[in-house]
């Protein structure tokens, strides 16, 4: 298998990159990366004999014909995913994620290759804290900003090329990541490396808002096994039944590292914010076999805090600016 990697740079991606790297040794990755603030080449760099690295942007129609010619799969990591920059700034949101799948859907049209698409749970919208309902691949398509509209958007042209050309294509939708490698402006990291570093955790708003989590690893176990034996035009959502309330995250972060129950801080809430999150991963299990490994979230955030604890130079200098932006918002 030669696959190339969008993305690879960044969180999910990177980590995709050294699973795949670890566990299919036969497999020839390069990996495409604009390296934005949220990219990091170095991240690669245990890998860096095992993997060739371009540095270049999805929506860059020449490099990414010419990867994409010389591959036999594309795995489509490439996005602006933040959503508060999204509020603050849209435009790279629609070049990264809708000009850039566009360009890569054009790309395995003309050269006849297998892509797999990875989006978001967000795409769908939100759900009522008292709901039971979850998320399925037959939800409506319901975006509230700028990041899940241009994800909702990538979606869309995804579906449409192969009932249109017949383009071999995957699509997920997962809940939320953490893990290692995550930048430090996303909610768990946020909060991990804040107590590193003395400082109160911050909620926005009472801190009610449920998001499904899901460890990295079992985000990308799940995307090899859409990969292998997934099929072609289908949509898998990808979930770990990890629903928590954002409190009761930062509640078990603090409990973990030693802290008080009550030592976070309450922020003004985001414009827009979704309410509740949650995925039935039904059809991903029953037709490819996949099972999360970190089903006790306890674990995997164990892990992740090791991480972060172990490489501060990692994160230390993207830390500062991050909270120079979040002090700018008043969050």
């Amino acid at each position: 298998m030669r696959l190339l990697v969008t993305g690879g740079a960044g969180f999910i991606g990177t980590n995709f990159v050294l699973r795949t790297a670890a566990t299919r040794p036969d497999w020839q990755l390069t990996v495409l990366d604009a390296l934005t603030y949220a990219g990091n080449r170095e991240n690669l760099a245990s890998v860096a004999g095992r993997v060739d690295f371009v540095h270049g942007s999805v929506a860059d129609a020449d490099v990414v014909d010419r990867l994409v010619a010389s591959c036999d799969a594309v795995v489509h990591f490439a996005a602006e995913s933040h959503n508060d920059n999204s509020l603050d700034d849209p435009w790279p949101f629609l070049e990264s994620n809708v000009i850039g799948t566009y360009r890569l859907l054009e790309a395995v049209r003309r050269h006849a290759k297998r892509l797999h698409h990875i989006s978001t749970d967000e795409v769908y919208g939100d759900l009522e804290l008292d709901d039971p309902a979850r998320f399925t691949e037959d939800t409506p398509l319901n975006p509230s900003s700028p990041y899940s509209a241009s994800k909702a958007s990538a979606d869309l042209l995804v579906r449409a090329w192969v009932r249109s050309f017949g383009v071999n294509a995957t699509l997920s939708n997962c809940s939320n990541n953490y893990g290692p490698y995550q930048h430090v402006e996303k909610f768990i990291p946020r909060q991990i490396t804040n107590i590193l570093t003395g400082v109160k955790p911050k909620l926005y708003g009472q801190g009610r808002n449920v998001r499904d989590w899901i460890h990295v690893d079992d985000h990308n176990d799940a995307v090899l096994a859409i990969l292998e034996r997934g099929r072609s035009g289908e949509t898998y959502l990808i979930g770990a039944d990890g629903e928590l309330d954002n409190r009761a995250i930062v509640a078990l972060l603090l409990e973990l590292m030693g802290k008080a129950g009550d030592w976070f801080e309450l922020v003004s809430d985001r414009p827009g914010h979704d309410l509740r999150y949650a995925i039935d991963s039904s059809k991903l299990r029953a037709e490819t076999g996949w099972t999360p490994r970190y089903q006790d979230i306890r674990a995997g955030l164990t892990q992740t805090i090791s991480w972060y604890r172990d490489h501060e130079d990692w994160w230390a200098g993207a830390k500062a600016r991050t909270e120079q932006t979040y002090r700018r918002l008043g969050r």
